[in-house]
């Protein structure tokens, strides 16, 4: 056997894996952004990424867990959120968590994605169980936790809820005037709500 059908045959080197891992996420990421999560397929994934959609098998498994994948990079601007609750006093708790996440949503370099991850969940239950599970566990756990009031997960999930209305109609419908609206309008707007349902009674 030469020493390059032994490497062929081997595993590939740590840096050749981790660079075919990132480029399917790549891959993965822009294809979900396209074309939703029904209409993308692991096959597809892979001819995008230029390997073998074994590899995407290999690495990720099945196409949700590609998926959950894909959208943890997407969403881990957001999982600073917990951070921004704790950053000041309690009463300026809603501005400081609206400005963060309309931040988030106004960068363009994290909005694309971010409105692959909300197109898919409202269209397909498996991507939705995604996203409620990375909601969940990343951002509305950590915000309740870090309030220490009576009812905080449900304080927590009312806050978001707000939160992700104003952003899908904004950002997704783009329904006038909100989607065009100066941002700090909005936040102006919004703010004041979502610190009733973080510390109103």
């Amino acid at each position: 056997m030469t020493d390059a059908t032994a490497k062929r045959r081997g595993r590939p080197p740590r840096t050749e894996s981790a660079d075919t891992r990132d480029r399917i996420l790549t891959a993965a990421r822009e294809e979900f952004s396209e074309r939703g999560y029904e209409k993308t397929s692991v096959r597809g994934i892979a001819k995008a990424a230029g390997v073998d959609s074994a590899l995407v098998h290999h690495y990720f498994g099945t196409k949700e867990q590609v998926f959950e994948a894909a959208i943890e990079v997407a969403f881990a601007p957001a999982q600073n959120a917990p951070a921004a609750v704790a950053e000041g006093p309690l009463d300026g708790v809603g501005e400081r968590l609206t400005r963060f996440i309309f931040g988030v949503w106004e960068n363009p370099a994290t909005r694309k994605p971010l409105l692959a991850v909300v197109r898919s969940a409202v269209n397909n239950e498996a991507a939705a169980a995604v996203f409620r599970r990375l909601v969940v566990s990343q951002v509305l756990s950590k915000v309740a936790a870090q309030l220490d009031l009576p009812d905080a997960e449900l304080r927590a999930e009312l806050a978001a809820a707000q939160l992700v209305g104003t952003a899908m109609l904004r950002y997704v419908i783009k329904v006038e005037p909100l989607a065009s609206a100066d941002v700090e309008r909005i936040i102006a707007g919004v703010a004041p709500v979502v610190q009733g349902h973080l510390t109103g009674p």
